[in-house]
């Protein structure tokens, strides 16, 4: 029999108005127990408060704003059947009340250590607000712990000079450890009647492991540097989480929220403006896919004088590979990609190739090449899987009926992609004639804007330099590309002995959003088909 359940604000110490800052559920919500409910901030943390019952949530009794206290109502749930567990008992990080620090002597140094903080043992710090050298005040912020329900500042009990920092990003501390020594200004540091705790922050359920080893080591690679003392980004625990599971530095986000708090909208729309480029900088996203002015601005970059150990010479990028890099980048991280490789048998089309340049050798017309023939077994293929022929856009996949096949010409200044539009309405020979003049033409600069447009799906070849397979990167907005590697004479079973065929490597990358394995296979497998046996073409 189900039964309505009122889920309050547990004990959060001497705090009678306290107010929420971030709403997770609404009415019709499925929620578990440890649920996060709502966000809660004092001057000093934040608190995510957990549901205590499973069940769907009928009423929500506070908005954002709204100022509670211990025992506040925040939601009614109806559970399924019989009520859930009752409510553990309450793990309560109360303010803490160090006796007064006594004056000290000119040049003193001073411990700065954490305060009570109930019954959490090992907090892991997850920012760190001072560097040696630094001037800090009482009250400034020293660094930020976190258990998997709240953040809680830790504010310096002296005003000085911080000598030594004795704790890192991801160190795990309790009650007492040492964070700092502070050597104290003048005569004597100032007096702290009462030091400045972390606000109370309780929550209703067992307080599980607050951030797991691996999360830890990886902390200083994705937030913020070191931030001038007493700086401080308002976040949530839940929030903090997904910026690191970004690797976005919450400093460059622009907040929303109550009180400029990041609120996890903030993220999102941050994450896409950079991504879309509408957000500029100078870092890049970590393997060097996007170099100076960028608009990656996630990770930092590592910055090494490198001609300290030796030799070096400085070259600009060119402007093909500046544009690409950044393309190339934004792909690799936005599309969800997968390469599959197949090898076509293209035995009999390499000799019928040689056999037609030699009859045209006289007449002086195009010289036939593999990619003519690739361009006109993908178009067959686009036209066999329209999935291929297609772009996302949001919700929807936009089926194109024309085939515009790009493809991959090397040239001094870096790759480009020159589009042969209409494919399907040109002969093998036509084609031919066609790419080589747009190859031409990228080798020497003279490709128009509407020679690298409007591409359905892109060919990159590398059959010229060698190699066996590669991934491609997908060039958005298309789904897919294909790479070609050199072909090699190799022994294939024919049913009765092994035999000699050339043999040529396809490496076909597809976005798996729209393309998944099976279809994926099955293009691949029909595109070595044609090669294999080109009279498919025309059926």
């Amino acid at each position: 029999m189900s039964q309505i359940i009122e889920v309050s604000v547990p004990d959060i110490g001497d705090f009678d108005s306290v107010p929420v800052i971030e709403l997770f559920v609404k009415v019709g919500d499925k929620i578990k127990v440890d649920d996060a409910i709502v966000t809660l901030e004092s001057d000093k943390a934040t608190m995510d408060v957990p549901s205590t019952v499973d069940g769907v949530v009928k009423e929500v009794l506070v908005a954002l704003g709204a100022k509670v206290g211990e025992g506040a109502v925040l939601i009614k749930v109806e559970t399924g059947g019989a009520v859930a567990a009752a409510t553990p008992v309450a793990a309560s990080v109360a303010p803490a009340t160090p006796p007064a620090a006594a004056p000290t002597a000119s040049g003193e140094v001073l411990e700065v250590k954490v305060p009570d903080i109930g019954d959490f043992a090992e907090v892991p710090v997850i920012e760190l607000y001072v560097k040696v050298g630094d001037s800090i005040k009482v009250d400034d912020a020293i660094a930020t712990l976190e258990s998997d329900k709240a953040t809680m500042d830790v504010p310096s009990t002296v005003a000085g000079t911080v000598k030594e920092v004795l704790v890192q990003i991801g160190t795990k501390v309790g009650e007492g450890s040492v964070l700092i020594k502070v050597a104290t200004a003048g005569t004597a540091a100032a007096v702290v009647p009462q030091a400045a705790a972390p606000a109370p922050v309780s929550v209703a359920a067992p307080v599980a492991a607050p951030v797991s080893a691996s999360t830890a080591a990886v902390a200083p690679a994705v937030l913020a540097p070191a931030l001038p003392a007493g700086a401080k980004v308002h976040a949530s625990p839940s929030v903090r989480a997904y910026a690191r599971e970004l690797g976005v530095d919450l400093n460059k986000v622009t907040a929303s929220g109550p009180k400029n708090r990041i609120v996890k909208e903030d993220l999102t729309k941050y994450v896409k403006s950079v991504l879309s480029g509408a957000v500029a900088g100078s870092a890049t996203v970590a393997g060097g896919g996007i170099t100076g002015g960028g608009s990656l601005d996630l990770l930092p970059w590592p910055k090494v004088d490198f001609a300290k150990f030796g030799e070096v010479e400085v070259k600009p990028l060119s402007r093909i590979k500046k544009i690409s890099g950044q393309n190339l980048s934004r792909n690799w991280v936005m599309i969800p990609a997968v390469t599959y490789h197949e090898d076509a048998d293209i035995t009999d089309i390499e000799a019928f190739r040689v056999l037609l340049n030699k009859e045209n050798e006289k007449g002086g017309g195009a010289k036939l090449t593999m990619l003519a023939f690739l361009i006109k077994a993908c178009v067959k293929g686009l036209q066999k899987f329209p999935e291929f022929n297609a772009s996302l856009d949001g919700d929807n996949l936009i089926l194109k009926k024309y085939f515009n096949i790009g493809f991959a010409a090397d040239t001094p200044n870096g790759l480009v992609v020159p589009v042969i539009k209409n494919a399907d309405k040109k002969s093998v020979f036509d084609l031919a004639q066609e790419s080589g003049d747009l190859a031409k033409q990228a080798r020497d600069g003279k490709l128009k804007p509407a020679d690298m447009s409007g591409a359905c799906f892109t060919i990159s070849s590398l059959g010229g330099i060698g190699g066996t397979y590669f991934a491609p990167i997908v060039n958005a907005p298309e789904v897919a590309i294909l790479g070609v590697n050199k072909s090699a004479m190799k022994p294939v079973w024919d049913g009765k002995a092994f035999v000699p065929r050339l043999v040529l490597p396809l490496s076909l990358t597809a976005d798996h959003r729209v393309i998944d394995g099976a279809l994926a296979t099955r293009f691949n497998v029909y595109i070595a088909q044609l090669l294999a046996d080109f009279r498919r073409v025309a059926l």
